[in-house]
Order: structure tokens, then C-alpha cells, then sequence
């Protein structure tokens, strides 16, 4: 089954006739709040990989270990404000390197967008806000890793294919 299209989301029809259809001025890219818990981030992270839920005190004792990394490591979130659930999220974490002069690289991981939101473009404007902070922070690439079938979505965020991930699982 395809994902919605911006004309047929149920974000722009339905219970939402009349209120304010969901366009980029109404979605701000923000950084990830302790209060997301309870807006269905982690139950968003589901619609992309195996993420069981983590209890309130589960999720706070991440985020704090997350958020004393400063600005190495950046989940950002978008809100949909009238329902004030999280439609879509990505993160991106600065590894510091002994090559290319003590350099940097920004790693993409994590970018998914809710079904029901999907077709807004907030996907891509999630990947450039993740590409721009890894930029600021000074990193000479950011890569990442997809699955074949979003090869054509991350050429429209200007990645190129190169080289072969490999993975080890435990």
C-alpha cells in the first residue's frame, strides 16, 4: 500500500476541515523535549524499526544521557499543534575524527515521518535540518544508511550512493 498523498492525508480532511491544514509554517523542525514521551515519539520510531515502548522513567533516562551530549547528538521532531502528537523525527550524532586533520562527520540515523503524515515533504525538510546542523558543527560529509527502496528519496536530499554498508547484528 502506497503512503497517502498530500491530497488524500487525513491530516487535510476529515475531523480537520476548517482548522488549519498542516503546511511547513504550521510545522516547525524542533529539538526532541522530555514531554515527547507523551506525544507518541516513541510509538512514531515504530513506524520505521522494532522499538518496544519505554516507560516515563525509561525515556527520561535516556534523553538526559542524549541531551548531555549537547549538539553531538541532535534528534529533532516535528509536532503536529492540533493534535500535539510527534509526525515525524530524525536524528544525527558528530563523530569526531583523527583523519582529514581532526575532522568530523555527521551520521543521519533514524529519519521517519508518521503514515498518516507522509507526502507533506516533511521528511526531506527533516534531512536538510539534520544536514544543516552537522554542517555547522563543522563535519566534511554526513552519511547514512537506507534501505534500497529509499535510495531515489535521499538523491532528492542530495546524497550520493557510495561504498557498501555492512552490518553486524547482536
Amino acid at each position: 500500500m502506497s503512503p497517502p498523498s498530500r491530497d488524500d492525508s487525513p491530516f487535510l480532511t476529515g475531523s480537520r476541515m476548517g482548522s488549519m491544514p498542516l503546511v511547513e509554517e504550521n510545522l516547525p523542525i524542533r529539538r526532541l523535549e522530555i514531554s515527547d514521551h507523551k506525544k507518541g515519539f516513541v510509538e512514531l520510531l515504530s513506524q520505521l524499526t522494532v522499538c518496544p515502548p519505554l516507560s516515563e522513567s525509561e525515556f527520561q533516562a535516556r534523553f538526559s544521557e542524549i541531551a548531555n551530549l549537547g549538539d553531538s547528538h541532535c534528534i529533532c521532531v516535528v509536532e503536529d499543534p492540533t493534535t500535539e502528537r510527534i509526525i515525524g523525527t530524525g536524528s544525527v550524532f558528530i563523530e569526531k575524527k583523527f583523519i582529514r586533520g581532526g575532522s568530523k562527520v555527521g551520521h543521519v540515523e533514524d529519519v521517519v515521518v508518521a503514515k498518516s503524515a507522509r507526502g507533506l515533504h516533511l521528511g526531506q525538510r527533516i534531512v536538510k535540518h539534520l544536514v544543516d546542523h552537522a554542517k555547522a558543527a563543522g563535519c566534511y560529509k554526513v552519511v547514512l544508511a537506507c534501505a534500497p527502496e529509499l535510495r531515489e528519496f535521499y538523491e532528492k536530499c542530495g546524497f550520493v550512493e557510495k561504498n557498501v554498508q555492512m552490518t553486524v547484528y547482536f
